[in-house]
């Protein structure tokens, strides 16, 4: 659990970013993130040299070898010791901004070998961005005091410094809120006979949080070997077409101990992606907003759903991306529940009947504050390309823990448990009415219903018989008081 200490010298980190000049968020973290990095390597080695020391034995594939390194973008040779934090960290500001900016940074860049692959290749196109020599010194004193050898820390600091990016409300589309992604990773149980992919990752949110519920309950299994090797190098997938995000979610993956994550660039709804039955479990929150060239999507997924709508092309890719048996929890906007185009309704049929429809769970259109207010549902499924939809389970999520409005403060009032217990026992739902807030929907009623998934078609509304006065007597009485305020402006024309 990140501490008060360690938030206060994040967010003085933060203010000195502003003060330097650089105030968009995504920029901050994402020079935040060089920082970390440069420092990762140094306590990596410096923890690798003092096993080594101990042994009498050498250190193991080294990043930071022995004499010099060349350096391709100045065409001159550093020294490899240079390059390692605890030592330009004692240079003088102009000294160790040349150094950072300069050689450090370039270091990085062309770092492509060893277990930091997952990072160090999305590198090619960043750009070190911090103005100057005094600014540089305050945030790597700030950075010096953070432990990188500490992972379970470090991964609370990466998720604290990724809410302050969606709390200042800029680049928050790439966040979804971490206590939603962790009810759906909840509710879908990943398991490590799991194959795991986002195809739409931003900072690797969801991908994260697998791992984490992996590493929490499944301990003594990753102590084996072939265990352990499924989970560092074949579990956990993600794509995107943001380099900037990539680079984050890479760094966000390795600060929760996941050093091999297989994320790649790629545009998951192109023709370049060929992944058929590729994965066990599908969690995203892809992007709503928007109409795709059908020439640039895949052909495959137009064959499920023909749309430009990108909300329905993912829910066909899910589809498409997942093995016979493998499940899916995506967030989807209200529009893909209700509406009334040929898109909608073939991919809500697609669904209901050639997979397995299991549950709607509609959640509050403050959600997503303070960036959105969209409506949205997430829609939970197994594929097996021969149907199976019997009952679908709703949920009317009213609360999240959290004020609905722009300040999203912390609330009692919240369904997140009581969601998650319920999906986890959907045969205690058998007896639930419409009129509560979740229940379950025979599949014949929605075939009924033109495959509609909104909960407000389903739900029962008690209303309560209202009698309101006879017209007469609600006339009588402002006819009464008409004559009273007559009367008063009498008697106050007289007092004039």
């Amino acid at each position: 659990m990140i501490t008060g200490e360690i938030k206060n010298r994040i967010d003085s980190i933060w203010d000195t970013f502003w003060t330097g000049g650089i105030t968009n968020s995504i920029t901050i973290l994402e020079q935040m993130t060089y920082l970390f990095f440069m420092k990762m390597l140094d306590d990596a080695q410096v923890k690798k040299e003092a096993a080594a020391n101990m042994l009498g034995g050498k250190v193991k594939d080294p990043v930071f070898k022995q004499g010099d390194w060349h350096n391709p973008d100045t065409d001159r040779d550093e020294p490899y010791s240079n390059l390692r934090w605890r030592t330009f960290v004692n240079f003088e500001a102009e000294k160790m901004f040349q150094t950072i900016s300069k050689d450090a940074f370039a270091f990085i860049k062309n770092l492509s070998e060893g277990k930091e692959s997952a990072y160090s290749r999305f590198m090619e196109n960043a750009t070190f961005l911090i103005p100057n020599p005094r600014t540089l010194v305050k945030i790597v004193e700030g950075v010096s005091s953070l432990d990188m050898n500490n992972r379970d820390t470090m991964g609370d600091v990466y998720e604290y410094v990724l809410g302050k990016m969606a709390a200042s409300g800029n680049n928050g589309q790439f966040r979804t809120p971490r206590h939603i992604i962790r009810m759906m990773v909840e509710l879908m149980e990943p398991t490590l006979n799991d194959t795991i992919c986002d195809p739409a990752m931003g900072s690797a949110g969801f991908i994260v949080e697998s791992a984490k519920y992996v590493q929490e309950h499944y301990k003594t299994e990753l102590l084996k070997k072939d265990n352990a090797e499924h989970y560092k190098n074949s579990m956990l997938h993600g794509f995107d077409t943001d380099q900037t995000m990539l680079r984050i979610g890479a760094m966000n993956l390795m600060l929760h101990g996941v050093d091999n994550p297989d994320i790649e660039y790629r545009d998951s709804l192109s023709s370049d992606n060929t992944d058929t039955e590729c994965y066990t479990l599908c969690l995203a929150n892809p992007p709503f907003a928007g109409s795709l060239d059908n020439e640039s999507v895949s052909k495959s997924i137009l064959s499920i759903t023909k749309t430009k709508k990108t909300e329905l092309l993912f829910v066909a890719l899910f589809t498409r991306m997942l093995t016979v048996g493998g499940r899916c929890a995506s967030i989807v906007p209200d529009g893909v529940l209700f509406g009334n185009s040929t898109g909608h309704k073939s991919i809500r049929k697609e669904l209901v009947d050639n997979q397995r429809l299991q549950a709607v769970i509609s959640m509050p259109s403050g959600v997503f504050q303070p960036y959105s207010g969209v409506s949205t549902a997430i829609l939970i499924f197994t594929k097996t390309n021969a149907g199976g939809t019997d009952k679908v389970w709703f949920y009317d999520m009213k609360a999240d823990g959290y004020s609905l409005d722009q300040k999203r403060d912390e609330v009692k009032e919240n369904d997140i448990p009581d969601v998650i217990a319920r999906f986890k026992n959907l045969q205690g739902e058998e007896g639930r009415t419409r009129k509560e807030q979740s229940f379950l929907v025979p599949v014949e009623e929605i075939r009924a219903n033109d495959y509609d998934l909104s909960i407000n078609k389903y739900k029962e509304v008690e209303r309560v018989k209202v009698e309101y006065e006879q017209p007469e007597v609600i006339l009588g009485r402002i006819e009464s008081l008409e004559a009273e305020i007559n009367a008063a402006m009498v008697e106050l024309k007289k007092m004039m």
